[in-house]
């Protein structure tokens, strides 16, 4: 079964995303306070939002006062933007065109598979393209009040 697989990156950015999505209205946020809450090693943590600040995902302030905010409102920023930008590309198995068997004749089968994993992942970029951060935020709080882990800012 084909399934969706996230780099570690891209986990790490969607869980640094959401703390500051869940943080929007409050402002700037430590990095140290993101790192502590996701579990992110701070040094990758860093890179990963200056890559983000280059996408117009996040803002950064500098100082004893400083950290990151997310650019713009969760609302507006899909799952779709942050995945195509994180990784790429979405992250479904590459995409085959209509290959050659090895007698040197068309291969239907392959190019059948090809045009099955083509509608798989524009279903997967409908799906995400629905999702904002908000919702994604939204989701994290359900399932921490569902397992009674709550934490205030």
């Amino acid at each position: 079964m084909c399934g969706v697989k996230l780099s570690f990156r891209s986990e790490y950015a969607l869980r640094a995303l959401i703390v500051l999505g869940e943080t929007y209205e409050q402002g700037i946020v430590r990095i140290q306070t993101v790192s502590e809450r996701q579990h992110i090693p701070k040094r990758f943590l860093e890179q990963i939002l200056n890559d983000l600040r280059s996408g117009g995902f996040v803002e950064s302030r500098r100082g004893v006062a400083g950290g990151y905010r997310l650019a713009r409102a969760p609302h507006e920023i899909t799952l779709a933007d942050l995945v195509e930008y994180i990784q790429g590309t979405l992250p479904l198995s590459p995409e085959r065109g209509a290959r050659q068997s090895p007698r040197g004749q068309r291969d239907e089968a392959g190019s059948a598979i090809a045009s099955v994993m083509k509608e798989a992942r524009e279903a997967m970029h409908a799906v995400l393209t629905k999702i904002s951060l908000a919702d994604l935020c939204d989701r994290t709080r359900k399932l921490r009040s569902e397992s009674g882990m709550d934490y205030v800012i």
